[in-house]
């Protein structure tokens, strides 16, 4: 099994840094990444980044978050400038896992989340 802590978030104005962190049964990390959900919306990618660094965002956050992660402690980061109001949501870690080096598939496991509230 595998466990994602997650860290940061709470009321914020101008930025924040949000941290997960995978631990377990983990041979190596594939894709992790950062979703959020807004009350009575679904859930929506934020950011993603491949283990060679390679970033996703979606447009709505584009110049204003940065992903990044350490492949030596499976751990994601999520710093967020220039909040805005509709940034407010529970944000959730999200990473694809092989457990050994003989697994065909990667599988796919979440945070418990962290509410981050942009006040206006």
């Amino acid at each position: 099994q595998v466990q994602l802590v997650e860290s940061g978030g709470g009321l914020v104005q101008a930025g924040g840094l949000l941290s997960c962190a995978a631990s377990g049964s983990i041979f190596s990390t594939n894709d992790m990444g950062w979703y959020r959900q807004a009350p009575e919306k679904q859930r929506e990618l934020v950011a993603a980044i491949t283990p060679g660094g390679t970033p996703t965002y979606a447009d709505s956050v584009k110049g204003r978050f940065t992903i990044s992660r350490d492949n030596a402690k499976n751990t994601v980061y999520l710093q967020m400038n220039s909040l805005k109001p509709e940034d407010t949501g529970v944000y959730y870690c999200n990473a694809r896992v092989f457990h050994t080096r003989w697994d065909l598939k990667e599988y796919d496991y979440w945070g418990q989340g962290t509410q981050v509230t942009v006040s206006s």
